[in-house]
């Protein structure tokens, strides 16, 4: 995967003035903040969501294990 370096950046930006032009280019560049913010905060939501389930999943299983293990306590004190 190829690499971006400080002296590829500065032509970007610099290609981006010429075609955007100086007076508009901080508010696409503020708007393209605002996207890329966005999107961070949708798939940070996405993987609160996803550990949350996970973490619902493991305590049902974890509360399964314990009622079996009860119920072999049980079983062996009745014998």
């Amino acid at each position: 995967m190829p690499q971006i370096g400080w002296f590829e950046i500065i032509i970007i930006v610099v290609l981006a003035i010429l075609v955007i032009g100086p007076k508009e280019f901080p508010i696409v560049v503020r708007k393209i903040g605002n996207w890329i913010g966005s999107v961070k905060r949708y798939f940070n939501e996405i993987q609160e969501n996803f550990t949350d389930i996970e973490t619902s999943i493991e305590e049902t299983v974890s509360e399964k294990n314990n009622n079996l293990s009860k119920k072999k306590e049980i079983k062996k004190d009745e014998r």
